[in-house]
């Protein structure tokens, strides 16, 4: 009985992660997923589609950061019965609830890209006149 209440307490904490900004942010902050989650924010895409969509993201990549955001709750995924198999990704109502702090860091970035990378500039130019 101890080994039960010890599996069910491990697998109803297994998904629980202390610290909720880390963790969110662990997995949507990665290469590829806030690429993705834009790409789909207008339409609900195939797999080929959302691949040449973004472009330099590798298939095995692609379907790796899909199976994540699908885990997480951004994107649902629905397979039809045809052959070849059709399957379409879109944003789940999560995800679409994660578009406006998205659009609104992404704007951030933008905004500010030009500033963080004049300080990186100057950043090196005081280590290498250190060196």
């Amino acid at each position: 009985m101890t080994t039960t209440n010890s599996v069910e307490t491990q697998t109803e904490t297994e998904f629980d992660h202390p610290c909720p900004i880390r963790d969110v942010l662990d997995r949507i902050g990665d290469q590829w997923s806030l690429l993705i989650l834009t790409t789909l924010a207008p339409a609900t895409l195939r797999f080929n589609e959302l691949h040449r969509e973004i472009g330099d993201i590798s298939r095995q990549m692609l379907s790796r950061t899909l199976k994540r955001l699908e885990q997480d709750g951004f994107i649902e995924r629905k397979i039809y019965a045809e052959v070849p198999p059709k399957v379409e990704y879109k944003l789940s109502p999560l995800g679409h609830s994660f578009l406006e702090p998205m659009q609104a860091l992404i704007a951030w970035a933008d905004s500010n890209h030009a500033q963080i990378c004049q300080s990186r500039r100057q950043h090196r130019a005081k280590k290498d006149g250190q060196a």
